[in-house]
């Protein structure tokens, strides 16, 4: 696996309205660090080609954590989606794999990324992403799979059937795609859905129907993919970075797209 072709796309221009507070969820400190500082470190160790982190509220702030750690800077001015907050990183990428990670997920697993990174390049995929499976997937994404046990689509709560909402695997929202195939496919999304946005999400189904190979990553790390959406799960995430209990805290209730990225 090569990991000098992969540029990280981090996203971080959210407010993060659940922490209670003014200050910029990916700026909020665990183990003495900004949250998106972990995330930067971790694609340090990686060896990427190039880390980009799009940044939006309180920009100024966050954009120098981000050129702090020698990662670049894209800006989106208006909270449009997760897949627009990668669109406006587009000029930063130049081709081979483009890895979509979020500044609010500080445990995110080196040895999980590489993983996703080998699965992708030996499978030759278009897009492979992360899942985990959740005995109460409460109000996360859903990964739909067809009859073959392939992913289909990727379904968000708030427009999921209940059949739908009954499956137990869930969207983590960490992915790698083939960039030529990624930007291809976000130009085609609409933003056709309850939050009126335009969702990364989408862009599996796009690929599907093209007879693009997409590729599933499953992981039992459950609180090393998840989000810090409220102070209880960085509590939690606290108590898990000092060695004692309180994973149960970092799972949060909403889904990736709920990030406002």
């Amino acid at each position: 696996m090569k990991t000098s072709d992969t540029t990280a796309v981090i996203l971080a221009a959210g407010k993060g309205t659940r922490m209670d507070s003014d200050l910029a969820k990916v700026l909020h400190p665990l183990g003495g660090r900004p949250l998106i500082a972990h995330v930067l470190g971790t694609c340090a160790r990686l060896g990427l080609r190039e880390t980009v982190a799009v940044v939006g509220y309180q920009r100024e702030a966050v954009e120098a954590v981000v050129r702090a750690a020698g990662a670049t800077v894209a800006v989106q001015d208006q909270q449009l989606g997760t897949g627009h907050a990668v669109l406006c990183a587009e000029s930063a990428v130049h081709g081979g794999t483009v890895l979509v990670l979020y500044g609010d997920c500080p445990l995110i697993p080196e040895a999980l990324l590489r993983r996703l990174l080998a699965h992708h390049d030996a499978a030759g995929a278009a897009c492979s992403v992360v899942a985990a499976r959740l005995a109460d997937p409460a109000r996360y994404g859903r990964m739909i799979t067809d009859a073959q046990g392939r992913l289909a689509r990727i379904v968000e709560y708030k427009d999921a059937s209940p059949a739908e909402r009954a499956v137990q695997l869930i969207n983590t929202g960490i992915y790698a795609f083939r960039a030529t195939d990624l930007f291809r496919a976000l130009r085609e999304v609409r933003p056709t859905n309850a939050q009126g946005e335009y969702y990364l999400t989408d862009v599996v189904a796009l690929l599907v129907a093209a007879h693009q190979p997409v590729e599933l990553v499953v992981t039992d790390d459950v609180a090393g993919v998840m989000g810090i959406n409220t102070p209880e799960e960085l509590a939690g995430a606290e108590a898990l970075l000092s060695g004692g209990a309180g994973g149960e805290l970092v799972r949060k209730s909403g889904s990736p797209e709920v990030r406002k990225s």
